[in-house]
């Protein structure tokens, strides 16, 4: 059942129930009103009515001759009982009697009505025979006697505007349920519609059409609901992406190990069979023992970096700061390659303040150097390489490493930092590289909540930058 239906059906149903309960309840309320007032109005007619007579009969003869007037003239039918409660005279307005209604009084009233005072006005009420009756007892002063007044009026006239007023209202009752059933249509339909609508969105949503938006320009509950399956929407579709993205870079990842590691095997692999040879010549044989020496130096490199990745993946205490001296690590750095930059004809030169303080970890810290400046020294084949460290504004020491190498052209250097990235598709892995250092680089100081930048340009050599933490 659709909701909106549900919702059509809810509506009528309860302003159906109220509004016929409000117009039953009105009608009885106005039945019961007009009774109390028709009764209120005959108590004051009828002693009017007495005063009347009392005033203008002093003998029955002028009872005779004045009732009939006052009946032709009053809206009540009125009747006199003589003082044996028989009926001694009838007005001329007899058309609205029953064949059937009593022509004496009952001995139950006549005791009633000897109680009351015989020169008292006051009336009695009693209602019955589709009539409402009052009575009241009238002394004639010239000839001694008493007499019964009797005014009467039929229900159904004192009911005739209950009949008029039950119609308006039905009428109202009927026109307002038709109104309801046009009104809840279209309320229903407004609360509805948006439901719907979130609904279908939400399973297109769910079927992976992360792409869709919900236009709904509301500004209340369904309205929040849209922006917030909009909001969730794009935020799976982001995710979705990431998750595509990252589902790539894993093959592409398990891709680039698996031909890392088969290169050097085949190396190893070929070395191997060559040195089982027993008549190789000895040069040979210790060209091919240090050919597979480097590849498992280097297989050895490429499961290191792998695993410090692998870390910086999943371990939140991957480093350790702690305060140290800057200068000690440059002047360790700088032992260890001046004889390969030798090698090279490369000027190795490090330069900074002597007594710099950071707070970092010192061995990855080093390590992100090392990675650094064997790369310099790598795709450098003239020049220098130069390492700089100094304090800058905001507390902090920057750190750079400049070389004079072949440079990186500027639709390599957002991506140089991905793992097993090459800028060089077609250059030989056996240079020795594992394709993992400037991810290693990058996943320290991320570590280190720090940046690397990079500037470059093809011919002119790259500067690589990065800060720490300056500590006293």
């Amino acid at each position: 059942m659709r909701i909106q239906f549900k919702l059509s059906i809810t509506f009528v149903l309860l302003l159906v129930f109220g509004v016929t309960a409000i117009s039953s309840y009105s009608i009885v309320f106005i039945r019961g009103y007009l009774v109390n007032q028709a009764e209120q109005d005959m108590r004051a007619d009828a002693n009017q009515i007495l005063v009347t007579l009392q005033l203008t009969s002093k003998t029955e003869r002028d009872l005779t001759e004045v009732l009939p007037v006052i009946g032709r003239e009053s809206i009540y039918d009125i009747r006199v009982f003589d003082a044996e409660g028989q009926l001694f005279l009838r007005p001329v307005r007899t058309q609205n009697w029953q064949s059937d209604v009593y022509t004496s009084l009952s001995s139950e009233l006549q005791q009633l009505l000897s109680e009351m005072h015989a020169t008292s006005l006051a009336v009695h009420y009693r209602d019955q025979h589709e009539r409402v009756f009052v009575y009241g007892n009238l002394h004639l002063q010239l000839e001694d006697s008493r007499y019964t007044i009797e005014v009467s009026r039929l229900k159904s006239e004192i009911y005739r505007p209950v009949h008029t007023i039950r119609w308006i209202i039905y009428s109202g009752m009927f026109v307002s349920i038709a109104i309801i059933l046009f009104v809840s249509f279209i309320f229903s339909n407004y609360l509805a519609k948006p439901i719907t609508q979130l609904t279908t969105a939400a399973k297109r949503i769910a079927g992976g059409e992360t792409e869709h938006r919900i236009e709904l320009n509301r500004s209340d509950e369904f309205g929040t609901l849209a922006s917030s399956l909009n909001q969730m929407s794009e935020r799976l579709r982001e995710e979705n992406e990431k998750l595509l993205a990252a589902s790539r870079r894993q093959k592409q990842f398990y891709a680039d190990i698996a031909h890392e590691i088969r290169n050097p095997l085949h190396t190893i692999s070929g070395a191997l069979e060559m040195l089982d040879m027993s008549n190789l010549p000895a040069e040979k044989r210790a060209r091919f023992l240090q050919s597979a020496r480097n590849q498992s130096e280097r297989m050895n490199r490429l499961f290191q970096d792998l695993m410090t990745l692998q870390r910086s993946d999943l371990d939140p205490n991957f480093v350790h700061p702690r305060v140290f001296v800057l200068s000690r690590v440059m002047q360790n750095l700088e032992q260890a390659y001046s004889t390969l930059a030798d090698e090279k004809k490369l000027k190795l030169r490090f330069s900074g303040c002597a007594d710099c303080r950071v707070m970092a970890d010192p061995n990855k810290i080093e390590q992100v150097l090392d990675n650094l400046i064997s790369n310099a020294i790598k795709y450098s084949s003239e020049g220098q390489i130069e390492v700089s460290w100094q304090n800058t504004a905001g507390g902090k020491v920057e750190i750079s490493v400049k070389d004079s190498g072949i440079g990186i052209q500027a639709e390599h250097i957002p991506y140089l930092f991905d793992r097993f990235y090459r800028t060089d598709k077609a250059r030989s892995r056996d240079s020795g590289g594992t394709g993992l250092g400037l991810a290693v680089v990058k996943s320290i100081l991320d570590a280190h909540q720090t940046r690397i930048s990079v500037e470059s340009e093809p011919g002119k050599g790259t500067i690589m930058k990065f800060t720490l933490p300056a500590a006293g």
